[in-house]
């Protein structure tokens, strides 16, 4: 990426300012990826799927992208109106700023694995339940299992407190790194929430370069 382009995509997540520093080739570590049935049929579980009462008002379930052997998965809460549509998480004016987050890291959104909580929308994008989410976690459960990320981003509240088991606020939860099932867990500001809040910005990037820390010094 150029230095122009790493730029603007840093001037959309509101930074000014990008120290440059090298950062170290990185291999793949010995990934067995899963069978390609069992990923298969969990897809199709999770097209299937009517744990909960959210599937009666489905267009499409919503699985995740990326590659399955991808160093960082990023867990969103629940999809939107134009994730419904789509059946892919983090599209619109959300999945643009999370590009940008990315751009900024040094990432393309093909290199890593979104997902989220629940795999269907709310009826009004209201927040998940604690039924929808008992019925919907085993997923994307098995998803990190599968995939086994250097990295887990939770984006907001929902994802953090899902992941880590817990009730504590967001506050809280940012500026430490957690542990989901020995997988080390950064807990950041969610896209539409910045959008929102475009102050907290800088903060996430904050979070983010914990994040690529992690990943680099592994």
């Amino acid at each position: 990426m150029g230095n122009n382009t790493r730029q603007a995509w840093l001037e959309a997540m509101g930074i000014t300012v990008w120290e440059r520093r090298d950062r170290p080739a990185v291999a793949p570590g010995p990934i067995s990826p899963p069978a390609v049935c069992d990923w298969e049929r969990l897809m199709e579980e999770v097209e299937s799927c009517t744990r909960c009462p959210l599937h009666a008002g489905r267009t499409r379930t919503v699985f995740g992208v990326g590659p399955r052997t991808a160093r960082w998965l990023f867990v969103g809460e629940a999809p939107g109106a134009e994730e419904d549509k789509q059946g892919e998480p983090f599209v619109g004016r959300a999945g643009r700023l999370l590009d940008a987050m990315l751009q900024a890291l040094g990432l393309a959104r093909q290199e890593v694995f979104i997902a989220n909580v629940l795999k269907c929308r709310p009826p009004g994008n209201r927040d998940p339940e604690p039924s929808e989410v008992a019925s919907c976690l085993p997923f994307l459960r098995t998803q990190i299992a599968a995939v086994r990320p250097r990295i887990l981003v939770a984006l907001g509240r929902f994802a953090a407190q899902s992941l880590l088991s817990t009730e504590q606020p967001l506050g809280r939860l940012r500026g430490r790194v957690h542990e989901y099932d020995g997988v080390p867990v950064v807990v950041t500001y969610h896209p539409a929430y910045l959008l929102r809040r475009p102050a907290d910005k800088a903060a996430a990037w904050a979070d983010l370069k914990q994040a690529r820390g992690i990943v680099h010094h592994e």
